[in-house]
């Protein structure tokens, strides 16, 4: 509802109060920009992301239920694979790769198995699993404890590196904080109580290069989110140890993986560099020297003829020594992005849009012998990127190779026994979870980040971005009655970064409402529209659908 800028008029005349009280409507609404009524293209397009948005809605919440069929009866807990290590739970597989993505799908489809079953396993695996103070040890349920008898600390902080980084990072990224915020910060806590490798600049808690970047991507956001000066301080330790002595990536390895387990570390110096841009510019001008020169060696020799990065090369000589391409190319271009974004450093974006323009070549790749893993980890690299650089062929790309990830989950895991039945098994292992992950990725992009409450099977939502604002679609089978909520600057909201860089399994932003601006709903089929606040917006719209009934609504910011 319009609501006039200027106060109530202190003129007694009414001709001259309603003459000011127009003026200021006429006024208003010249300052607005006009709403384009979508085509019937647009409209197709919105509604078919829909369909997309659905089928991947229902693959993912169909892995989460026939995971959780096989979840240990007495503890809850899932185990690390249904083939082999059925009898395990551990952090760096089954806490880490499959149960995040689990509580990430019935937050949005599922508000009753996530603040239910999935919120007990939480609080089960704290109980049972850690060991050395709040860090989580691998727990066998027929042992009904620990599955080793001694303590290996380095096993430990390594498990605890995966949960956190893999599993915990991205899930606040997107629901926030919460119980499993505060698990990632007391794993974190305590890893660090636990160094026990004394370097010139202080004690750091590993010498695998893994966790160590992994562990730098934690500390970057962490000291954001929070603001305690101490993950920033145990960051710089490691940066230190790696870009200021002899245990640089480049200059120092011997071997420097540029896939997952081991490409950790570049994108985790790169997030650090960028925090020391906003927090202590000559610790930034320090760095800078070996950042660059790590991220030039590798652009020099770790890259085949389409920018694509090989698995593992000897960054010294320039051997090649596993000539595949990693499926995880996109964490290592995340960095290469990030520091553009810092620097304006034009070759390094160069880089990541020519790997971009050259997908093509990699339509149905072998990434991991047919493993859906592989697709999942590669169409993540894709979305990310395509988040800042939106090519038409690398949505064609992403769009077709998602459709493959999809069509395994129908065939790749068939044990013809009882106790493996159930369509939303992929694979049967906990890279499982990293289906759930991407698709998740993929239908927030077809809904521009929009999501209803409550998710029902027979509603379909899609929508499609616009020059100003965004079309939603909505189409329900059956009676329907809810909101629709939209996606808000998370990176600001939740982690305070300085800036938006791409970051390993983050959920991109699409479509953002500010919450202290105002935006226009209208809705073309009736011709009517109202004003709302973005908070409002962010608490939900208010719809209401009868059974086969499709509605649109456009939203669009208002300039005041």
């Amino acid at each position: 509802m319009y609501r006039s800028p200027f106060r109530k008029s202190s003129f007694n005349n009414p001709l001259i109060s309603s003459f000011l009280v127009a003026l200021s409507l006429i006024v208003y609404a010249a300052c607005q920009p006009a709403v384009i009524e979508p085509d019937e293209n647009e409209l197709s397009q919105a509604m078919q992301n829909g369909y997309l948005a659905h089928e991947g809605y229902t693959r993912s919440l169909s892995f989460v239920n026939d995971w959780l069929a096989h979840a240990d009866p007495e503890t809850g807990l899932i185990p690390r694979n249904l083939r082999e290590s059925a009898d395990i739970w551990n952090a760096q597989d089954a806490a880490a790769d499959n149960y995040p993505f689990m509580v990430m799908t019935a937050s949005i489809l599922d508000k009753s198995l996530y603040e239910g079953r999935l919120a007990a396993i939480l609080e089960t695996e704290k109980r049972l699993t850690n060991r050395l103070d709040r860090l989580p040890d691998t727990y066998s349920f027929s042992k009904k404890g620990f599955d080793r008898a001694e303590v290996n600390k380095d096993a430990i902080i390594f498990g605890a590196s995966e949960y956190v980084k893999d599993g915990l990072l991205p899930l606040t990224e997107y629901i926030g904080q919460t119980p499993w915020s505060d698990r990632m910060r007391d794993i974190l806590d305590d890893i660090w109580k636990n160094a026990s490798y004394e370097t010139p600049y202080g004690r750091i808690p590993s010498l695998n290069v893994e966790v160590n970047g992994e562990l730098l991507q934690v500390l970057s956001r962490v000291y954001w989110m929070s603001g305690d000066k101490k993950y920033l301080e145990w960051a710089l330790r490691l940066g230190d140890y790696y870009l200021l002595d002899e245990h640089h990536p480049t200059d120092d390895f011997e071997i420097l993986r540029l896939r997952d387990h081991g490409c950790e570390i570049v994108s985790g110096l790169c997030e650090l560099y960028l925090t020391t841009a906003h927090t202590d510019e000559g610790k930034k001008n320090a760095y800078q020297p070996a950042i660059y020169r790590m991220l030039d060696r590798i652009l020099e020799v770790g890259t085949n003829e389409h920018g694509l990065f090989y698995n593992q090369i000897n960054p010294q000589t320039g051997e090649i020594l596993d000539e595949g391409i990693a499926d995880t190319w996109g964490y290592t271009f995340n960095a290469y992005y990030s520091v553009y974004l810092l620097d304006q450093y034009e070759p390094y974006r160069e880089a990541v849009i020519r790997a971009l323009e050259n997908l093509d070549q990699y339509a149905y790749y072998d990434w991991e012998r047919g493993s859906s893993d592989g697709y999942a980890d590669a169409i993540e690299s894709a979305l990310n990127l395509y988040n800042r650089e939106p090519l038409p062929e690398t949505k064609a790309w992403i769009d077709s190779q998602t459709q493959h990830m999809w069509s395994l989950q129908d065939s790749a895991y068939r044990p013809d026994t009882e106790a493996y039945r159930g369509n939303g098994i992929i694979e049967g292992w906990h890279g499982d979870g990293n289906f759930a992950r991407t698709t998740l990725m993929y239908c927030l992009w077809k809904t521009q980040g929009v999501t209803a409450e409550p998710w029902q099977p027979e509603l379909y939502l899609g929508a499609v971005a616009r020059d100003s604002g965004v079309l939603v679609s909505l189409l329900s089978e059956e009676a329907w009655e809810g909101k629709i909520t939209f996606d808000r600057a998370r990176h600001r909201h939740i982690f305070q970064l300085p800036l938006d860089y791409p970051r390993i399994n983050q959920l991109p932003e699409w479509f953002v409402v500010a919450p202290d601006k105002k935006y226009r709903v209208t809705f073309p089929t009736g011709n009517t529209s109202g004003t709302y606040r973005g908070e409002e917006l962010l608490e939900g719209l208010a719809l209401k659908l009868e059974k086969n009934q499709q509605i649109s609504l456009i939203i669009q910011p208002l300039e005041h």
